[in-house]
């Protein structure tokens, strides 16, 4: 999943990542534990589920563990490592790699509430300390 300079090799799909999500909130997790969380709300059923399972084990995304009958399973990647990676992508991808580029679109936009803007704000002077 990721290489010696730091990038990601594959990218997490959006399937994926509502899987990583469950695994980020409370891990290590079985793969019923991870069907008990997404399946009913997204139609899938338990192959699916472990289906994603080895494709993020696969990716480096997870570690699994026996644990008699069942595996259980935890991120090899933090919430924020990826969170960061995927804005950055983002960024560059559609705003040229100018963040200001991305503020000015969701404000043209009206995508930002007043308290958005409010604790942009607090972020930029806390940034600039």
């Amino acid at each position: 999943m990721t290489e010696p300079n730091g990038e990601r090799n594959e990218r997490i799909t959006e399937a994926e990542h509502a899987i990583m999500e469950v695994i980020w909130d409370r891990h290590p997790v079985s793969a019923s534990e991870v069907c008990d969380d997404v399946c009913e709300s997204r139609g899938w059923s338990m192959p699916t589920v472990k289906t994603l399972l080895s494709r993020l084990v696969s990716k480096g995304a997870l570690a699994t563990e026996p644990a008699g009958r069942k595996f259980l399973y935890s991120p090899l990647i933090e919430r924020a490592d990826y969170v960061g990676g995927e804005s950055r992508r983002l960024v560059d991808r559609l705003f040229g790699g100018r963040a200001v580029s991305l503020f000015a679109h969701l404000a043209e936009n009206e995508a930002l509430t007043d308290e958005d803007l409010g604790e942009i704000e607090r972020l930029l002077k806390e940034m600039r300390k």
